[in-house]
């Protein structure tokens, strides 16, 4: 039988028997589905976190040096935490010292933060994310200005009450008006809007634009930290090498200001985007490792539903292969007619499991902040693997019909 022939046999079995054909998809449909809803939202989450996440929080080329991570992954026990808190905190001075003693040509801002309510007139906005900083704190977070400008670092050195907002809490505060030149207050102390942040989006369904940075010497500088005490030295290079080079700088001019011995550990962090990174990339690691065995459980069964429902087809037609044995068909074509109706069931199982799982990617993507990213691999992998289950799964029962005595099927009730 031409292998044409065969495919428009197996569609019209699917046609015919609706039921039995349901069946047959079942199990390879759910396999993969799961294979590209899983791969899709795990490539999404890839990209998500590299570009967004990682280098919205911490930066690109960009380390700081902090008294503990800000940013904690995994089980942090509780000895650990009163180890973090017993460390000296980042002083003015310190940071001073690794400023003189780069030798790398980096950007630094020093920068202290605290949660603080922001009023402008009758509107009132709470819990904004009130960052201190100097000047270069824009041009590390790559932070762009909508309107107005940032401060100079001649305003941050006489402390000048000015400010630069996020975007969404621009809008809020002075909604459907110009925010530049007009005052807020912070903790009641006036401050006059110089500028408003480019909109950043969210991180995760959280918003990114909901938050205010003044000069670190300005007045708010009483609120955020104790005196000469500072939360963080942010530090960016030009290239991945060149922040490692000042990384190892730091780490130990830090180090001979503390006093610390070669075995002692670091009591201060230098935090990176790679901590982030390096724990999503053992989660994602875990899904993919956990994903071929989800995919093989389905997909076994599929074969097992699709080898029992081909020999309950090879009983049904029994008569007919004998009739067309006795009009001359070989082996190979009775063979291969039944392989190609296994093969063409499962292949139209996969591509319907690949179409619903772009579809359950995508409905994830639109409902929830996790994103979504379909691979290509990972489409040709489904189809592929539904054709080989098929295969796999019609062999025998192919085998089974071919082996028939012509004489006998068709003296067959």
């Amino acid at each position: 039988m031409p292998f044409f022939d065969a495919v428009r046999l197996a569609l019209q079995t699917l046609r015919t028997q609706k039921l039995k054909s349901a069946f047959s998809l079942v199990g390879v449909f759910i396999g993969v589905m799961f294979l590209i809803a899983v791969v899709s939202i795990v490539q999404g989450m890839n990209r998500y976190m590299t570009d967004k996440f990682a280098g919205t929080l911490l930066g690109v080329n960009t380390f700081r040096l902090r008294q503990y991570p800000d940013n904690q992954f995994g089980d942090v026990t509780d000895s650990t935490w009163r180890s973090w808190a017993r460390r000296p905190r980042i002083s003015y001075e310190d940071a001073e010292a690794v400023t003189r003693g780069l030798s790398v040509p980096v950007k630094l801002s020093w920068e202290s933060s605290t949660r603080a309510t922001i009023t402008a007139g009758r509107k009132q906005a709470k819990d904004i994310a009130l960052t201190g900083a100097t000047e270069d704190y824009f041009e590390i977070r790559s932070f762009l200005i909508a309107q107005g400008r940032a401060f100079t670092g001649q305003e941050d050195q006489n402390g000048v009450p000015v400010i630069v907002l996020g975007y969404d809490l621009a809008a809020k505060l002075f909604e459907g008006q110009d925010p530049i030149g007009r005052d807020v207050k912070i903790f009641d102390l006036p401050y006059r809007v110089i500028g408003v942040v480019e909109r950043q989006g969210n991180l995760l369904g959280l918003s990114l634009d909901k938050f205010a940075v003044a000069p670190a010497s300005s007045p708010v500088k009483r609120w955020v930290n104790p005196p000469r005490v500072l939360d963080a030295l942010a530090v960016k290079a030009s290239s991945q090498d060149e922040m490692r080079e000042a990384m190892a700088q730091a780490e130990a001019i830090m180090r001979s200001r503390r006093h610390l011995r070669p075995a002692d550990p670091d009591n201060f962090a230098m935090e990176t985007a790679d901590e982030v990174l390096d724990f999503w990339g053992k989660i994602s690691r875990v899904l993919f490792l956990a994903l071929p065995g989800l995919v093989a459980i389905s997909l076994v069964v599929g074969g097992i539903v699709i080898m029992n429902i081909m020999l309950m087809a090879v009983a049904e037609r029994t008569r007919e292969i004998g009739l067309r044995k006795s009009l001359g068909a070989r082996r190979s074509d009775i063979l291969r007619q039944f392989l190609v109706e296994a093969t063409t069931l499962s292949t139209i199982g996969a591509a319907m499991g690949v179409v619903t799982g772009i579809g359950l990617a995508g409905l994830v993507a639109a409902v929830t902040p996790l994103p979504a990213s379909v691979a290509p691999w990972s489409i040709v992998l489904g189809v592929a693997l539904g054709g080989g289950v098929g295969i796999a799964a019609g062999v025998y029962p192919a085998s089974r019909a071919a082996r028939l005595d012509p004489i006998a099927a068709l003296r067959q009730e």
